[in-house]
């Protein structure tokens, strides 16, 4: 019987929400792998001397959909690419390794039986060879692709010996048993073994421990040195020279993998006769804003006498864009893992892709520019670009991570205005689309809003594709054209609404809005 004693670790509670089951996607980082962490999805019997005094229960399958678990997936998978380990969502991937290289870590909403927790596993379980699994209960981290990963995460990082990461004040306080991070934005972080629901950038790390300021935890250590397997084989060397690895004198795209906190990748180009020249390095991400991401890269270029022109460190972004122009001749690139404002580039590690073309991209600049006045936030850009724009997207987000959409303007228009109901700090940015059918996105800005009390609908009166309402409360409307006849008529919900019109001929209309306490008339123009 394994010994009790061992200590229990679990991750904290959040939001409970309903979802429904679906097939599991078979899916594997690093088939072949020394090490095997399996992300059971469709339900399992489990009998273990440690779990549930040793009486065998069953497991329900998680309930998510294909797209769910193909993100978790991609996030867990992510958190650990710079190690020698599969992590799969294919059984037989699991059942195939050995007893002692291999963990099972159920992801199911049967929870009741240890509550108020979001998951719970072992420490040090990945090695006792005995097949101990550890949980993910989704149902109490609200079916969210984003929180579940990181809980999958977090409980395996105590599978493979790690504890809790805290954050402490300057006078060696306990100030947070769970470090929740710090920052905003595409770059805030947090440890994955602390409270990493809430921040974008989410990576191993080197600090504190609950049991004493002092008392730090080296994760990267640990787990490479405590569980039979390390990181995995580098795969481009950092030596300027004829070795270098070459990406010949076309456009090319490479991707690569930085692996440990002093990992660079150097790669060589020719240029054949002067040119613009564009590169894109994106860390591995799920979307093009790098929601996801744990590589913050940095970039250097040099010329053929290894000589430094230029290093490319954005602050407010993990990616690096460089737009230049370069004279016919031999370059070298190298890339690696960097800190920022809010974290060391000890835990900057994971895969990225770099993009390069020569001549310049339709679009080339975009910046984003924004003030309060009296609430209403007034936003104005500017566009660099060799093509007409398209269309364009307002997008705005609380958290800096997740963003919507609250308006869709014309390839022309340069402004744009927007009354929030909601106090806090907004976050702000403008994606383009080109005639080309090229997206980028602008800058990220912010912007204050303060309480409300105003009952008015905030309407856009003067329209193209859609008619936007920022409301108050829920609603109902009536939009009626010149003649009196009801072009729409529907309900609406607080915050931003948006109609589309472009089956609306060019003319005047009168909008009615209606809500439990306010009635309000505007006069739109279709143009």
């Amino acid at each position: 019987m394994k010994n009790f004693t061992k200590i229990l670790y679990s991750l904290l509670l959040i939001f409970i929400t309903q979802a429904g089951m679906a097939q599991v996607p078979k899916l594997s980082s690093l088939p072949g792998a020394a090490a095997t962490i399996y992300f059971d999805f469709d339900g399992h019997t489990v009998q273990s001397a440690v779990w549930q005094g040793g009486q065998a229960f069953t497991c329900s399958a998680s309930g998510l959909s294909p797209q769910q678990i193909t993100e978790i997936f991609n996030r867990v998978s992510e958190d650990f690419r710079p190690f020698d380990v599969n992590i799969t969502t294919d059984s037989t991937q699991f059942l195939a390794a050995a007893p002692d290289m291999r963990i099972r870590m159920i992801v199911t909403p049967t929870s009741a039986w240890y509550t108020n927790v979001g998951g719970v596993s072992f420490v040090g379980s990945f090695n006792w060879g005995d097949d101990t699994p550890g949980f993910i209960f989704p149902d109490r981290l609200s079916y969210s692709a984003k929180y579940i990963a990181e809980c999958c995460s977090h409980e395996t990082g105590h599978t493979l010996g790690l504890s809790h990461q805290s954050s402490y004040d300057d006078n060696c306080v306990l100030t947070q048993t769970y470090s929740m991070g710090i920052g905003s934005g595409e770059i805030s972080w947090a440890p994955v073994m602390g409270n990493s629901y809430y921040k974008n950038m989410t990576g191993w790390n080197d600090g504190p421990t609950p049991y004493g300021c002092s008392n730090t935890q080296d994760n990267l250590t640990i787990i490479t040195n405590a569980n039979g397997f390390t990181y995995r084989a580098d795969d481009f060397n950092e030596v300027l020279d004829g070795s270098t690895h070459n990406l010949g004198t076309n456009d090319f795209t490479i991707d690569g993998i930085i692996a440990t906190t002093g990992d660079k990748d150097a790669f060589q180009f020719t240029i054949t006769q002067a040119a613009a020249f564009h590169l894109l390095a994106r860390p591995f991400a799920i979307d093009a804003m790098n929601n996801g991401a744990n590589l913050d890269i940095k970039l250097e270029l040099y010329n053929s006498d290894k000589i430094l022109i230029r290093t490319y460190n954005p602050q407010e972004t993990m990616s690096v864009t460089a737009d230049t122009t370069l004279n016919a001749g031999k370059y070298f690139l190298l890339i690696s893992g960097t800190g920022n404002s809010y974290v060391s580039n000890y835990g900057s590690l994971g895969s990225y892709t770099i993009t390069a073309s020569r001549g310049a991209l339709p679009i080339h600049e975009i910046n984003l520019l924004g003030k309060n006045n009296n609430n209403m936030h007034q936003l104005s850009w500017s566009i660099i670009a060799d093509e007409p724009i398209q269309t364009q997207s307002i997008e705005v987000s609380n958290d800096g991570i997740y963003f919507k959409s609250i308006g869709t303007l014309n390839g022309t228009s340069r402004a744009f205005q927007y009354h929030p109901f909601d106090a806090g700090i907004l976050y702000y940015r403008i994606k383009v689309t080109s005639v080309i059918n090229q997206t980028e996105y602008s800058n990220v800005i912010t912007l204050k809003s303060t309480d409300n009390k105003e009952n008015n609908f905030i309407v856009s009166t003067l329209i193209h594709q859609e008619l936007l309402v920022n409301a108050p409360a829920p609603y109902a409307y009536r939009l009626w054209d010149a003649t009196g006849k009801i072009m729409k008529a529907g309900t609406g919900n607080r915050g931003m609404n948006r109609e589309l019109t472009t089956n609306l001929p060019s003319g005047i209309y009168i909008l009615e809005m209606f809500s439990n306490n306010h009635k309000q008339t505007e006069r739109i123009l279709k143009q």
